[in-house]
Protein backbone atom coordinates (compact mmCIF):
# COMPACT_ATOMS: atom_id res chain seq x y z
CA UNK A 1 0.00 0.00 0.00
CA UNK A 2 1.15 3.62 -0.29
CA UNK A 3 -1.41 6.50 1.15
CA UNK A 4 -1.03 9.19 2.96
CA UNK A 5 3.07 8.78 3.62
CA UNK A 6 2.53 4.65 4.48
CA UNK A 7 4.47 2.58 2.49
CA UNK A 8 5.20 2.90 -1.15
CA UNK A 9 9.01 2.93 -0.34
CA UNK A 10 12.50 0.91 -0.08
CA UNK A 11 14.66 1.15 2.54
CA UNK A 12 17.38 2.02 0.54
CA UNK A 13 15.65 4.86 -1.17
CA UNK A 14 14.55 6.45 2.55
CA UNK A 15 18.33 6.20 3.69
CA UNK A 16 19.45 7.52 0.57
CA UNK A 17 17.71 10.33 0.85
CA UNK A 18 18.71 11.53 4.53
CA UNK A 19 20.95 14.75 4.74
CA UNK A 20 22.76 15.15 8.59
CA UNK A 21 21.18 17.59 10.65
CA UNK A 22 23.16 16.60 14.65
CA UNK A 23 25.74 18.80 13.70
CA UNK A 24 23.34 21.96 13.53
CA UNK A 25 23.08 21.30 17.88
CA UNK A 26 25.30 23.60 19.94
CA UNK A 27 26.64 21.45 23.03
CA UNK A 28 26.71 23.33 26.59
CA UNK A 29 28.94 25.80 27.39
CA UNK A 30 31.37 25.53 30.13
CA UNK A 31 29.27 28.56 31.51
CA UNK A 32 26.57 26.63 31.74
CA UNK A 33 28.12 24.12 33.38
CA UNK A 34 29.94 26.44 36.51
CA UNK A 35 25.97 28.52 36.70
CA UNK A 36 24.40 25.27 37.49
CA UNK A 37 26.97 24.53 40.18
CA UNK A 38 26.40 28.03 41.27
CA UNK A 39 22.78 27.36 41.26
CA UNK A 40 23.18 24.70 43.30
CA UNK A 41 25.51 25.97 46.21
CA UNK A 42 22.81 28.37 46.85
CA UNK A 43 20.16 25.87 47.31
CA UNK A 44 22.48 24.20 49.52
CA UNK A 45 23.37 26.92 51.91
CA UNK A 46 19.46 27.41 52.12
CA UNK A 47 19.12 24.33 53.36
CA UNK A 48 22.78 24.26 55.76
CA UNK A 49 24.11 21.78 54.19
CA UNK A 50 27.81 22.31 53.17
CA UNK A 51 28.26 18.99 50.64
CA UNK A 52 26.88 17.34 47.94
CA UNK A 53 28.21 14.11 46.77
CA UNK A 54 27.01 13.51 42.96
CA UNK A 55 27.88 9.76 41.57
CA UNK A 56 29.12 8.72 37.83
CA UNK A 57 26.21 9.21 35.32
CA UNK A 58 23.91 11.76 34.65
CA UNK A 59 24.09 14.13 37.69
CA UNK A 60 27.80 14.27 37.21
CA UNK A 61 27.46 15.20 33.64
CA UNK A 62 24.91 18.06 34.55
CA UNK A 63 26.76 20.12 37.15
CA UNK A 64 30.40 19.20 35.65
CA UNK A 65 30.69 18.14 31.96
CA UNK A 66 32.20 14.95 32.88
CA UNK A 67 31.20 12.25 31.26
CA UNK A 68 31.76 8.68 33.31
CA UNK A 69 29.30 5.47 33.88
CA UNK A 70 28.51 4.34 37.07
CA UNK A 71 29.62 0.82 37.64
CA UNK A 72 31.33 -1.25 40.51
CA UNK A 73 34.12 0.95 41.52
CA UNK A 74 33.45 4.16 43.33
CA UNK A 75 33.78 7.17 41.29
CA UNK A 76 32.26 10.87 41.36
CA UNK A 77 32.56 14.34 43.16
CA UNK A 78 31.64 16.17 45.88
CA UNK A 79 30.53 19.68 45.18
CA UNK A 80 30.79 21.61 48.34
CA UNK A 81 28.59 24.72 49.17
CA UNK A 82 31.18 27.11 48.50
CA UNK A 83 31.46 25.61 44.82
CA UNK A 84 34.55 24.15 45.32
CA UNK A 85 34.54 20.55 44.01
CA UNK A 86 36.91 17.24 44.51
CA UNK A 87 37.00 14.21 42.79
CA UNK A 88 37.30 10.15 43.89
CA UNK A 89 38.44 7.56 41.39
CA UNK A 90 40.74 4.65 41.20
CA UNK A 91 44.11 5.41 41.05
CA UNK A 92 44.69 3.89 37.54
CA UNK A 93 41.58 5.54 36.41
CA UNK A 94 42.98 9.45 37.31
CA UNK A 95 44.56 9.91 33.66
CA UNK A 96 40.79 9.04 32.12
CA UNK A 97 39.64 11.42 34.78
CA UNK A 98 41.55 14.02 33.37
CA UNK A 99 41.25 13.37 29.77
CA UNK A 100 36.93 13.57 30.79
CA UNK A 101 37.36 16.61 32.96
CA UNK A 102 35.44 20.04 31.95
CA UNK A 103 35.04 21.58 35.56
CA UNK A 104 38.52 21.46 37.11
CA UNK A 105 39.03 20.36 40.43
CA UNK A 106 41.26 18.08 42.45
CA UNK A 107 41.28 14.27 41.89
CA UNK A 108 41.03 12.23 45.27
CA UNK A 109 42.71 8.53 44.67
CA UNK A 110 42.29 4.94 46.48
CA UNK A 111 43.81 1.76 45.14
CA UNK A 112 42.17 -1.40 44.55
CA UNK A 113 42.93 -2.45 48.01
CA UNK A 114 41.73 0.77 49.84
CA UNK A 115 38.64 1.89 50.72
CA UNK A 116 36.87 4.89 48.44
CA UNK A 117 33.92 5.15 51.22
CA UNK A 118 37.32 5.84 53.43
CA UNK A 119 38.70 7.86 51.42
CA UNK A 120 35.40 9.93 50.90
CA UNK A 121 35.13 10.20 54.85
CA UNK A 122 38.49 11.85 55.27
CA UNK A 123 37.78 14.64 52.64
CA UNK A 124 34.61 15.58 54.31
CA UNK A 125 36.62 15.67 57.50
CA UNK A 126 39.41 17.21 56.07
CA UNK A 127 36.44 20.05 55.22
CA UNK A 128 35.30 19.70 58.94
CA UNK A 129 32.38 18.03 57.92
CA UNK A 130 32.81 15.13 60.37
CA UNK A 131 29.60 14.30 61.02
CA UNK A 132 26.11 16.05 60.20
CA UNK A 133 24.09 15.85 56.91
CA UNK A 134 25.52 15.67 54.03
CA UNK A 135 23.40 15.39 50.16
CA UNK A 136 23.43 12.08 48.32
CA UNK A 137 22.78 11.78 44.83
CA UNK A 138 19.62 9.43 44.83
CA UNK A 139 21.16 7.52 41.89
CA UNK A 140 23.79 5.99 44.74
CA UNK A 141 23.87 2.68 44.43
CA UNK A 142 22.98 1.25 48.18
CA UNK A 143 27.07 -0.37 48.06
CA UNK A 144 28.69 2.98 48.25
CA UNK A 145 26.15 4.76 50.96
CA UNK A 146 26.32 1.77 53.08
CA UNK A 147 30.00 1.85 51.99
CA UNK A 148 30.11 5.15 53.95
CA UNK A 149 28.01 5.06 56.77
CA UNK A 150 29.96 2.28 57.58
CA UNK A 151 33.08 4.06 57.46
CA UNK A 152 31.58 6.91 59.33
CA UNK A 153 28.16 6.39 61.06
CA UNK A 154 27.90 9.99 62.40
CA UNK A 155 27.11 11.24 59.13
CA UNK A 156 23.66 11.74 58.01
CA UNK A 157 23.40 10.65 54.01
CA UNK A 158 20.05 12.63 52.77
CA UNK A 159 18.33 12.31 49.56
CA UNK A 160 19.67 15.49 47.12
CA UNK A 161 16.95 15.15 44.86
CA UNK A 162 15.74 18.66 46.06
CA UNK A 163 18.86 20.25 44.77
CA UNK A 164 19.65 17.85 41.77
CA UNK A 165 15.95 17.91 40.48
CA UNK A 166 15.32 21.71 41.70
CA UNK A 167 18.25 22.18 39.02
CA UNK A 168 17.66 19.94 36.33
CA UNK A 169 14.19 19.68 36.05
CA UNK A 170 14.26 23.68 34.64
CA UNK A 171 16.10 23.39 31.17
CA UNK A 172 17.98 26.25 29.67
CA UNK A 173 17.59 27.64 26.61
CA UNK A 174 20.46 25.63 25.20
CA UNK A 175 19.49 22.62 26.41
CA UNK A 176 15.97 22.80 24.70
CA UNK A 177 17.35 23.89 21.40
CA UNK A 178 19.49 20.54 21.71
CA UNK A 179 15.91 18.32 22.62
CA UNK A 180 14.44 20.14 19.72
CA UNK A 181 16.88 19.03 17.06
CA UNK A 182 16.66 15.53 18.77
CA UNK A 183 13.11 15.60 18.40
CA UNK A 184 13.07 17.35 15.01
CA UNK A 185 15.31 13.79 13.72
CA UNK A 186 13.40 11.41 15.03
CA UNK A 187 10.26 12.56 13.80
CA UNK A 188 11.66 12.38 10.51
CA UNK A 189 12.70 9.04 11.10
CA UNK A 190 9.08 7.98 12.21
CA UNK A 191 7.88 9.52 9.11
CA UNK A 192 10.64 7.50 6.96
CA UNK A 193 10.00 4.20 8.79
CA UNK A 194 6.11 4.72 8.13
CA UNK A 195 7.13 4.64 4.25
CA UNK A 196 9.07 1.62 4.36
CA UNK A 197 6.21 -0.55 5.57
CA UNK A 198 4.74 -3.28 3.50
CA UNK A 199 3.33 -6.69 4.26
CA UNK A 200 5.12 -9.43 5.85
CA UNK A 201 8.26 -7.06 6.87
CA UNK A 202 9.12 -8.02 10.60
CA UNK A 203 9.77 -5.74 13.42
CA UNK A 204 13.31 -6.08 13.47
CA UNK A 205 13.74 -5.05 10.12
CA UNK A 206 12.22 -1.26 11.21
CA UNK A 207 13.85 -1.31 14.20
CA UNK A 208 17.51 -1.49 12.22
CA UNK A 209 16.09 1.04 9.45
CA UNK A 210 15.19 3.02 12.80
CA UNK A 211 18.44 2.67 14.35
CA UNK A 212 20.64 3.13 10.72
CA UNK A 213 18.13 6.49 10.08
CA UNK A 214 19.52 8.36 13.30
CA UNK A 215 23.19 7.44 12.18
CA UNK A 216 22.32 9.08 9.20
CA UNK A 217 20.93 11.76 10.23
CA UNK A 218 24.39 12.76 12.77
CA UNK A 219 23.85 10.19 15.70
CA UNK A 220 27.03 8.06 15.86
CA UNK A 221 25.08 5.94 18.23
CA UNK A 222 21.93 5.52 15.92
CA UNK A 223 18.82 4.68 18.14
CA UNK A 224 19.14 5.38 22.07
CA UNK A 225 15.74 2.82 21.97
CA UNK A 226 13.40 1.54 19.76
CA UNK A 227 9.87 -0.11 20.09
CA UNK A 228 8.27 -1.62 17.20
CA UNK A 229 4.94 -3.36 17.08
CA UNK A 230 2.18 -4.56 15.12
CA UNK A 231 -1.40 -5.75 15.50
CA UNK A 232 -2.20 -7.15 19.01
CA UNK A 233 0.99 -6.53 19.91
CA UNK A 234 0.26 -2.77 20.55
CA UNK A 235 -1.50 -3.39 23.50
CA UNK A 236 1.74 -4.16 25.45
CA UNK A 237 2.95 -0.57 26.27
CA UNK A 238 6.58 -1.56 26.15
CA UNK A 239 6.59 -4.47 23.66
CA UNK A 240 6.71 -8.34 23.78
CA UNK A 241 9.28 -11.11 23.78
CA UNK A 242 8.70 -12.22 19.97
CA UNK A 243 6.86 -9.24 17.85
CA UNK A 244 4.74 -10.13 15.12
CA UNK A 245 5.64 -9.30 11.38
CA UNK A 246 2.93 -6.73 9.68
CA UNK A 247 -0.19 -7.57 8.29
CA UNK A 248 -2.70 -6.01 6.32
CA UNK A 249 -5.12 -3.63 7.79
CA UNK A 250 -2.66 -3.96 11.38
CA UNK A 251 -2.09 -1.04 14.14
CA UNK A 252 1.36 0.06 13.88
CA UNK A 253 2.87 1.42 16.86
CA UNK A 254 6.89 2.89 16.70
CA UNK A 255 8.13 4.35 19.81
CA UNK A 256 11.49 5.67 19.35
CA UNK A 257 14.33 7.92 20.55
CA UNK A 258 17.65 9.49 19.86
CA UNK A 259 20.74 10.88 21.73
CA UNK A 260 22.15 14.34 20.54
CA UNK A 261 24.64 15.92 22.80
CA UNK A 262 23.82 13.84 26.04
CA UNK A 263 19.63 15.03 25.24
CA UNK A 264 17.76 12.35 24.32
CA UNK A 265 14.08 12.52 21.99
CA UNK A 266 11.53 10.11 22.64
CA UNK A 267 8.20 10.03 20.19
CA UNK A 268 5.91 7.78 19.91
CA UNK A 269 3.16 6.81 16.69
CA UNK A 270 0.28 5.01 16.74
CA UNK A 271 -1.63 4.60 12.91
CA UNK A 272 -3.26 1.93 11.00
CA UNK A 273 -1.63 -0.19 7.77
CA UNK A 274 -4.81 -0.36 5.88
CA UNK A 275 -8.48 0.02 6.88
CA UNK A 276 -9.07 0.46 10.59
CA UNK A 277 -12.20 -0.51 11.99
CA UNK A 278 -14.22 1.95 13.65
CA UNK A 279 -13.74 0.78 16.99
CA UNK A 280 -9.86 1.76 16.30
CA UNK A 281 -10.49 5.02 14.99
CA UNK A 282 -12.84 5.72 18.11
CA UNK A 283 -10.02 4.87 19.97
CA UNK A 284 -7.88 6.37 18.53
CA UNK A 285 -9.59 9.66 18.40
CA UNK A 286 -10.14 9.49 22.18
CA UNK A 287 -6.48 9.07 22.53
CA UNK A 288 -6.01 12.53 20.76
CA UNK A 289 -8.84 14.17 22.70
CA UNK A 290 -7.21 13.13 25.32
CA UNK A 291 -3.53 14.27 24.63
CA UNK A 292 -5.11 17.65 23.75
CA UNK A 293 -6.95 17.85 27.12
CA UNK A 294 -3.51 17.13 29.01
CA UNK A 295 -1.96 20.08 26.58
CA UNK A 296 -4.49 22.35 27.45
CA UNK A 297 -4.39 21.41 31.57
CA UNK A 298 -0.28 23.09 31.42
CA UNK A 299 -1.31 26.43 32.68
CA UNK A 300 1.18 28.29 35.53
CA UNK A 301 0.44 27.81 39.13
CA UNK A 302 -1.02 23.97 38.01
CA UNK A 303 0.25 21.29 38.82
CA UNK A 304 1.86 17.68 37.50
CA UNK A 305 -0.59 15.81 38.91
CA UNK A 306 -3.73 17.81 37.23
CA UNK A 307 -2.34 17.24 34.16
CA UNK A 308 -2.91 13.31 34.24
CA UNK A 309 -6.32 13.88 36.25
CA UNK A 310 -7.24 16.36 32.88
CA UNK A 311 -6.19 12.95 31.11
CA UNK A 312 -8.07 10.43 32.94
CA UNK A 313 -11.32 12.92 33.40
CA UNK A 314 -11.26 12.36 29.23
CA UNK A 315 -11.05 8.77 29.48
CA UNK A 316 -14.01 8.62 32.01
CA UNK A 317 -15.97 10.59 30.29
CA UNK A 318 -15.60 8.05 26.79
CA UNK A 319 -16.47 5.06 29.29
CA UNK A 320 -12.60 3.97 29.81
CA UNK A 321 -10.92 3.06 32.72
CA UNK A 322 -11.29 4.35 35.42
CA UNK A 323 -7.58 5.05 37.28
CA UNK A 324 -5.48 2.16 35.68
CA UNK A 325 -8.20 -0.09 34.88
CA UNK A 326 -8.62 -1.84 30.88
CA UNK A 327 -9.35 -0.21 28.25
CA UNK A 328 -7.92 3.10 29.59
CA UNK A 329 -4.77 4.14 30.78
CA UNK A 330 -2.58 1.51 32.44
CA UNK A 331 0.26 3.88 33.49
CA UNK A 332 1.04 7.97 34.41
CA UNK A 333 0.47 10.13 31.30
CA UNK A 334 4.09 11.43 31.05
CA UNK A 335 7.38 11.72 32.44
CA UNK A 336 10.38 14.46 32.15
CA UNK A 337 13.32 14.41 29.66
CA UNK A 338 16.58 15.72 29.43
CA UNK A 339 20.02 13.92 30.01
CA UNK A 340 17.81 11.29 30.65
CA UNK A 341 14.96 9.67 29.05
CA UNK A 342 12.36 9.49 32.11
CA UNK A 343 13.04 12.44 35.04
CA UNK A 344 11.69 15.00 36.47
CA UNK A 345 8.68 15.79 37.08
CA UNK A 346 6.51 13.20 36.41
CA UNK A 347 3.06 13.66 35.00
CA UNK A 348 1.05 11.40 37.39
CA UNK A 349 -1.75 12.15 40.19
CA UNK A 350 0.87 12.37 42.89
CA UNK A 351 3.11 14.61 41.80
CA UNK A 352 2.83 17.67 43.07
CA UNK A 353 5.21 19.76 40.95
CA UNK A 354 4.13 23.38 40.24
CA UNK A 355 4.41 24.34 36.51
CA UNK A 356 7.05 26.89 35.23
CA UNK A 357 9.12 27.68 32.94
CA UNK A 358 11.52 25.55 31.47
CA UNK A 359 10.08 21.99 32.72
CA UNK A 360 10.02 19.71 29.55
CA UNK A 361 8.18 16.60 29.78
CA UNK A 362 5.89 13.98 27.36
CA UNK A 363 2.07 13.83 26.96
CA UNK A 364 1.04 10.08 25.78
CA UNK A 365 -1.87 9.33 27.78
CA UNK A 366 -2.12 5.21 26.03
CA UNK A 367 -5.17 3.49 25.87
CA UNK A 368 -4.88 -0.19 25.71
CA UNK A 369 -7.05 -2.14 24.84
CA UNK A 370 -6.53 -5.76 25.71
CA UNK A 371 -6.02 -8.72 23.45
CA UNK A 372 -6.89 -5.95 20.68
CA UNK A 373 -4.36 -3.29 20.09
CA UNK A 374 -3.29 -0.49 21.80
CA UNK A 375 -2.65 3.66 20.78
CA UNK A 376 -0.14 5.59 22.22
CA UNK A 377 0.35 9.35 20.64
CA UNK A 378 3.60 10.66 22.53
CA UNK A 379 5.16 13.96 22.18
CA UNK A 380 6.55 16.37 24.19
CA UNK A 381 6.37 20.00 25.37
CA UNK A 382 8.36 22.43 26.80
CA UNK A 383 6.92 25.73 28.83
CA UNK A 384 8.87 28.87 27.86
CA UNK A 385 7.33 32.45 28.80
CA UNK A 386 4.76 30.83 30.94
CA UNK A 387 3.30 29.07 27.70
CA UNK A 388 3.66 25.03 26.90
CA UNK A 389 4.76 24.58 23.44
CA UNK A 390 5.24 21.46 21.80
CA UNK A 391 8.00 19.81 20.45
CA UNK A 392 6.82 18.29 17.59
CA UNK A 393 3.14 18.26 16.28
CA UNK A 394 0.80 15.44 17.45
CA UNK A 395 -0.54 13.99 15.00
CA UNK A 396 -3.53 14.25 12.33
CA UNK A 397 -5.53 10.89 12.48
CA UNK A 398 -5.17 7.38 12.45
CA UNK A 399 -4.76 6.89 8.58
CA UNK A 400 -2.94 9.98 8.05
CA UNK A 401 -0.99 10.33 10.45
CA UNK A 402 1.71 12.69 9.54
CA UNK A 403 -0.95 15.30 7.92
CA UNK A 404 0.27 14.37 4.71
CA UNK A 405 -2.06 16.31 1.96
CA UNK A 406 -2.40 13.46 -1.05
CA UNK A 407 -1.73 14.53 -4.64
CA UNK A 408 -5.32 14.48 -6.38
Amino acid sequence: MSRYGIGGSSIDKELNAITPIAHLAKPIEKEEFKSRIEKACKMMKTQNIEAMYLNAGTNLYYFTGTRWNSSERMVGAILYSNTSLEYIAPEFEIGTILDFMLIEGKVNSWQEHESPYALFSKLLAGRGIGAGSVYMDETTPFFITNGILKCNPKLDLIDAKPITSGCRMIKSKAEIDIIKIAMDITLEVQKAAARILKVGISAKAVTDFIHEAHKRYGINSGSYFCIVLFGEDTAFPHGVKHPKHLKENDIVLIDTGCKLQDYISDITRTYSFGNPTDYQKRIWNIEKETQLAAFKAITLGNTCGAIDKASRRVLEFHDLGPDYKLPGLPHRTGHGIGLDIHEWPYIVDNDDTILKSGLCFSIEPMICVPNQFGIRLEDHVYIKDNKPYWFTEPMYSIENPFGIRERS
